[in-house]
Parts: structure tokens; C-alpha cells; sequence
């Protein structure tokens, strides 16, 4: 049985079929910091994200004092701000971070 797997051959590629380009990124190097940059306050907002979540969820569990879950509001809210002028300085809002993942979605979850 192994030997007539070997005497197959693969059929002929058709000759009129066109040849599809390979997938390349196009970089270009006017906008590549820009893009970086963009990047690096995604993955930010993202983190973000998953820190104030984690933090509901302790809250919710009686976790935290009441001093630490006042910390940890007033720093996630001066996170968020600091994001959020970065974003305008560079003429982005927080919205443009959100990444379309293709089939999978968005990055981000829509924001309430």
C-alpha cells in the first residue's frame, strides 16, 4: 500500500490558473512609527482592560479593603486619562485602538 502512494504523482497545476502574489506586509516608512506607536497604545488599552476587570471581579469577592479598592480605581481612571490624551495628541481616540481581528472579531470589547 505504501508503494502505490509513492507511484501517485500530484496532478498537473493548470496552466491558465493565474499565479496569486504572495502576502507581504506593506510597511511603509513614513507611517511606521505612527503605526508602532498605535500598536503600543493597543496593547496598553488592552492590558487596561484586563486589570480593571480582574479588579471588579476581587471587589465583587470582598477581596480588597476599602482603601485599596479606592487606590485602585483612582490609578485605573488616571491610566485610562493618560491613554486617552496620548491617543488625542497623536489625533487617534480610543476607539482607533480597537484591532479587527479578521474572523475572530475585534480586540477589543465594545465599550458600554
Amino acid at each position: 500500500m505504501s508503494q502505490a502512494f509513492r507511484l501517485l504523482q500530484a496532478p498537473p497545476a493548470p496552466q491558465d490558473a493565474p499565479t496569486r502574489p504572495a502576502h507581504r506586509i506593506r510597511a511603509d516608512r513614513e507611517t511606521v512609527e505612527e503605526d508602532l506607536l498605535k500598536l503600543v497604545l493597543t496593547l496598553v488599552e488592552l492590558l487596561r482592560q484586563l486589570i480593571e476587570r480582574q479588579a471588579l471581579r476581587r471587589v465583587d469577592a470582598g477581596d480588597l479593603t476599602d482603601e485599596q479598592e479606592e487606590e485602585l480605581g483612582a490609578t485605573l481612571l488616571a491610566l485610562h486619562d493618560r491613554l486617552a490624551d496620548l491617543c488625542a495628541e497623536h489625533g487617534y481616540s480610543l476607539d482607533d485602538l480597537n484591532l479587527d481581528l479578521g474572523p475572530l472579531g475585534p480586540l477589543l470589547p465594545p465599550r458600554d
